[in-house]
């Protein structure tokens, strides 16, 4: 699947807490085909046959060595870039129990697929990939890999890996249900011709196939035959992969360090050449974000988002960036927005009543967030879905603030105010009261303040908010496991909606499942079921339309801010390519995502000037770059 990557403030706790790659045709890894399978036609993974077979006739190859290039040609290669995480990772498994953290990306990145999508054209480009070719059916596709293609551990990438990725998926052993049901559902077969020649079936006819089928190699010589231990076993495992990087070492809860691969099959490729420039990525784990601060002030760390208001507009007025040491850019992207805001959890007695969902959506005060801590930056998030063009249903418009509304909708629904001005009810045939007091679980100090104002605001509609700060694995696990009554967070992205892991019932009341809102409607289920069956794009464009209109009717999702651009701060020895970023890019530094990550660079000259300058007194002109180019086509 072909995802987008945000950055920590893009979606609140995303980078702290989760980042969930949905519909994520992600990675995993390789087994040396040419030996388990010489002098074969037909060979068994588990269940399901894979059928060595003749390729059809009139199949016409296409590829793509004519798109724009978005890289620099200025840029250089070495150095260190040093960064941080807020948390160590539970597991360095990017499938099963606890695996959805957000470090999960970073492994995922170094994971290429079949083909990619061009950040700017979003025409289909190669990745381990060179040639494609779509069946009649529109049900199949066909591709050539690249024969130079290898793992980490130098093993050639074949057809079989990514036969062995459906064996790997649909497994038990892998406790992962979503991945258990998509590998099912959605894809049908792989069949291999040779080594490297394949083909990936759809179980139906898909309007965007190849976003369905370019699915990633998984090393059979390396995870061998699955069991009951794989959770356990694999937990630290460091994986093979086929991208440009790999974890070199890391100690549990201090860093994780990679680095770039001596002389990489995909280094010299046109969309791969001139990125991934660094020799090492340095991830240390620093707990409190305002440490992380200081640590970048003082040069430690190499970038810094600035993307909260405070930070791009107070906190860095000071000499650093003043003298001309760190620079600061601010870029406007043209993307999907990441879902972020309120998730109430239904299988809460106090949310089980829609009534009562509508009234706390209208107890929110986003707006005075927006204009008193956010300095009018940010820009109000209408529904979970914006920014899918014909898949948005722009008519949907977020609840506004309304101390009118939230009595009337509490009183319909039984409801009055205690003597502390807070809506409570008698239940259990007037034994008990409950109040209207809710804990809101998060995991970012800095966004103390943005709760702090809706808490405020809530108490004058009569609803109490308890604020819960937890360390982002905390956040994470508890979420996860439904135990919330209110999530602070955020999803990731795909190219288009997808629904069923986040509001399908078959992942409601259940731990370990993306269905945090624990949503149970018959209705959403029909409508999500005939999205997945559709053939027609048309078709799903409508139902898509409708789906959410269902989700704002549901009511439990509480819509919050969205951020159309990147800001960031950087020491001036970071090096950015002259356009500064794609039309996609969610973060100018992320050194892996193979859609539109590793363009920067380190420049040692640079470096050493700066460092000298430092220590000399002399300063240099201070750096601000404001790139609109994307927004005039917003």
């Amino acid at each position: 699947m072909l995802t987008s990557r945000y950055n920590l403030e893009k979606f609140n706790i995303a980078d702290i807490v989760v980042v969930f790659i949905v519909f994520a045709m992600f990675a995993t890894f390789c087994f040396t085909a040419k030996n388990l399978y010489a002098d074969t036609k037909q060979q068994t993974f588990n269940s399901k046959e894979i059928v060595t077979a003749k390729l059809p006739d009139g199949i016409e190859w296409l590829t793509n060595e004519s798109d724009p290039i978005f890289a620099s040609n200025n840029a250089l290669k070495g150095g260190t870039f040093r960064t941080a995480i807020l948390s160590f990772p539970m597991t360095f498994r990017t499938v099963g129990p606890d695996s959805n953290g957000s470090f999960r990306s970073a492994i995922l990145d170094n994971q290429l697929s079949l083909i990619n999508i061009h950040p700017d054209t979003e025409n289909i480009i190669p990745e381990i990939a060179t040639h494609w070719a779509f069946d009649k059916d529109k049900k199949r596709m066909y591709f050539k890999l690249n024969k130079d293609a290898k793992w980490s551990d130098g093993v050639p990438v074949t057809a079989w890996d990514f036969a062995y990725t459906l064996d790997f998926m649909r497994s038990e052993h892998i406790i992962a249900p979503w991945y258990n049901d998509y590998y099912t559902k959605e894809i049908e077969s792989v069949t291999v011709y040779d080594d490297h020649t394949l083909a990936v079936s759809s179980t139906k006819a898909q309007p965007d196939l190849y976003m369905v089928v370019a699915i990633a190699p998984t090393p059979r010589h390396f995870f061998g035959k699955l069991n009951k231990d794989f959770v356990k076993e694999y937990n630290w495992k460091i994986v093979p992969n086929t991208g440009p990087y790999q974890i070199e070492d890391f100690k549990k809860g201090k860093y994780i360090n990679f680095k770039r691969k001596e002389g990489w099959w995909g280094e010299n490729l046109r969309y791969f050449k001139n990125r991934f420039n660094v020799d090492r990525v340095n991830f240390t784990v620093i707990r409190d974000f305002n440490m992380l601060w200081e640590y970048f002030k003082k040069g430690d760390i190499d970038t810094f988002a600035l993307t909260m208001p405070n930070y791009w507009h107070e906190r860095a007025n000071i000499d650093v960036f003043n003298k001309g040491y760190i620079e600061k850019i601010s870029f406007f992207n043209d993307t999907q927005q990441s879902a972020s805001g309120l998730w109430l959890n239904e299988d809460k007695p106090i949310f089980s009543d829609r009534g009562v969902r509508v009234a706390f959506a209208h107890a929110m005060n986003i707006q005075k967030v927006i204009d008193s801590v956010l300095r009018g930056d940010y820009f109000r998030l209408d529904q979970a879905y914006v920014g899918y063009g014909a898949y948005t249903n722009s008519n949907i418009k977020a609840r506004q603030f309304s101390i009118q509304k939230v009595e009337s909708l509490m009183a319909e629904a039984g409801w009055r105010r205690g003597s502390d001005g807070i809506w409570e009810k008698e239940v259990d045939n007037g034994k008990n009261k409950m109040r209207f007091s809710v804990e809101v679980t998060y995991s970012f100090d800095e966004h103390t303040p943005r709760l702090v104002v809706l808490k405020e605001e809530a108490l004058k509609a009569g609803v109490e908010m308890r604020l819960q700060l937890l360390d982002g694995t905390a956040a994470f696990k508890k979420i996860l496991e439904k135990k919330h009554d209110v999530a602070w967070m955020g999803w990731s992205t795909s190219l288009r909606p997808s629904y069923w892991q986040s509001w399908h019932s078959e992942n409601a009341h259940k731990v370990q499942t993306n269905n945090i809102t624990n949503s149970d409607n018959p209705q959403i289920d029909a409508l999500i079921d005939q999205y997945r069956a559709s053939l027609d794009e048309k078709e799903r464009i409508d139902l898509s339309l409708k789906i959410q209109e269902f989700i704002h009717e549901q009511a439990s999702f509480v819509p919050t801010f969205m951020i159309p651009y990147v800001r960031h701060g950087y020491w001036r020895w970071i090096k950015l390519p002259e356009d500064h970023g794609t039309r996609k890019s969610e973060d100018l530094f992320d050194p892996f995502g193979s859609t539109a990550g590793g363009l920067f660079w380190f420049d040692k000259s640079t470096y050493d000037e700066t460092k000298e300058a430092i220590k000399s007194g002399k300063t240099f002109k201070p750096v601000t770059i404001i790139d609109k180019k994307y927004l005039k086509e917003r």
